[in-house]
């Protein structure tokens, strides 16, 4: 008896009855939200457009830094101990299976060609669409580059 008592203490929460009452969540995730140009002023627009960027372009030049030091990194000490003797490195093997691998891209790259082409139109249509917030993504990320 007591068990039941508690399970009838749990309220069902309808999502889509609540995103009805809601009206930020149907403005932001609406059937019909549109592109982001019809909600927010311009000023609005380019801030959170600089906002992410300049987030965007930080971590990515942080991360890049990051690849680039680890990247560098080995192969100096590769280099170091093929030097001193510790390491042999086959470099025809290497060399054989660099343009293997280099082949077997250039296949994958001519079956994924038009998947890459629709990702492209979906992107030029999404930058025409908000091309304010677009244009502040794109001075964030270069701002978050250069600091």
């Amino acid at each position: 008896s007591d068990h039941d008592s508690d399970d009838d203490s749990y309220e069902v929460l309808d999502l889509t009855e609540y995103a009805r009452r809601h009206h930020w969540w149907n403005r932001v995730f609406g059937r019909n939200s549109g592109p982001i140009v019809e909600k927010y002023s311009v000023a609005t627009q380019i801030v959170m457009g600089g906002v992410t960027g300049w987030c965007a372009g930080f971590l990515f030049q942080k991360v890049g830094k990051l690849a680039a030091t680890a990247v560098g990194g080995g192969f100096l000490l590769l280099q170091i101990a093929s030097h001193s003797g510790y390491v042999q490195v086959d470099w025809k093997r290497v060399e054989k299976d660099v343009n293997k691998a280099k082949k077997q891209l250039k296949k994958r790259a001519n079956k994924a060609a038009p998947e890459i082409n629709t990702l492209i139109e979906e992107s030029t249509e999404f930058i025409k669409q908000n091309i304010v917030v677009s244009s502040g993504f794109v001075g964030g990320f270069l701002l978050g580059l250069a600091s």
